[in-house]
């Protein structure tokens, strides 16, 4: 044989030799398993987003068995652990799917969801015989309808009346279909066992859970101006109540025709040259009594600022 061939040939039986002695020949399932390798005798686990739905059940159950073997906090834990979250993502997917209609991004919905899918997984206990996905799916819906009730409200409500508005919700739908008309407030009460304050309570604060900004512009027809133009006025009887307020208790000390004539004219508007028919006093003397009250007041209001 020569050199060249020789070489290739005691290559070639490096190269077998080599393979079989990193490669050793499959073992048995059943036999001892290896705490230093969480993977040993398990099936290989093909990419993520090539599995399907069925085999990822499968594969899941043996995941499952293979975790009451290891000990939890250590590294093999967490690595089967991650596996099997990483292997049920598409249930969080789904789920999240549902409430894609939502003003929250889908990314956020699904991390909330994954969360769900871990609880699902510390929880979950292969011996009942349940299919993880029936067990773990109320679990990841619950957690995102509890990121929604908690964080998509506008404003801050108890947590009790946000549970409130729900019922309200349901129980108005439901009245609503076998009443053919909208509930009022005691059959609401009735329905769910409150009082009336309390389910008004509850409308009240579901006002909270959408706002629209001021500078919203209106959706059929943008040339009206911005929401906070078109909403509150400026009251200009607002100032003149803290001098109204201070006016009261002088008033009440003031004779009984004085307060009279205050009455008769600044309240029944009333002329003077009227007033003086009314009470059997002239016209002048009406004006004299009516300038000496007004001083009155007048001071009496400037000591007190």
């Amino acid at each position: 044989m020569s050199p060249r061939l020789d070489a290739a040939h005691t290559r070639t039986a490096t190269t077998h030799t080599r393979t079989a002695t990193s490669t050793p020949p499959p073992e048995p399932l059943d036999h001892a398993i290896d705490p230093l390798d969480p993977f040993e005798g398990l099936p290989e686990i093909p990419p993520y987003d090539e599995i399907g739905p069925v085999d990822a059940r499968a594969l899941s159950k043996t995941l499952f068995e293979r975790l009451t073997t290891l000990e939890e906090g250590t590294h093999e834990y967490s690595y089967v652990r991650n596996t099997l979250v990483e292997l049920n993502l598409a249930l969080v997917k789904f789920a999240a799917s549902r409430f894609r209609s939502r003003s929250e991004p889908m990314e956020d919905i699904i991390q909330v969801g994954t969360i769900g899918l871990i609880k699902a997984i510390d929880r979950f206990e292969l011996a009942r015989g349940v299919e993880f996905p029936t067990f773990a799916m109320p679990t990841i819906i619950g957690e995102i309808k509890r990121f929604f009730r908690d964080t998509s409200w506008s404003v801050r409500v108890p947590r009790r009346l946000q549970e409130l508005r729900l019922d309200l919700a349901k129980a108005g739908d439901e009245l609503a279909q076998r009443l053919d008309r909208a509930p009022t407030v005691p059959e609401l009460a009735e329905k769910l066992g409150i009082s009336n304050d309390e389910v008004v309570e509850g409308m009240a604060a579901s006002n909270a859970y959408t706002a629209s900004s001021l500078d919203a512009q209106p959706e059929e027809d943008e040339t009206e101006g911005a929401l906070a133009d078109r909403i509150g006025y400026e009251d200009h009887g607002l100032e003149g109540i803290e001098y109204i307020e201070s006016l009261k208790p002088l008033i009440a000390e003031l004779p009984p025709r004085d307060r009279k004539i205050l009455s008769l004219r600044f309240v029944a508007n009333m002329t003077q040259s009227e007033i003086g028919e009314e009470l059997g006093i002239s016209q002048m003397h009406v004006s004299r009594l009516l300038s000496r009250t007004l001083v009155r007041l007048r001071k009496a209001l400037t000591v007190e600022e």
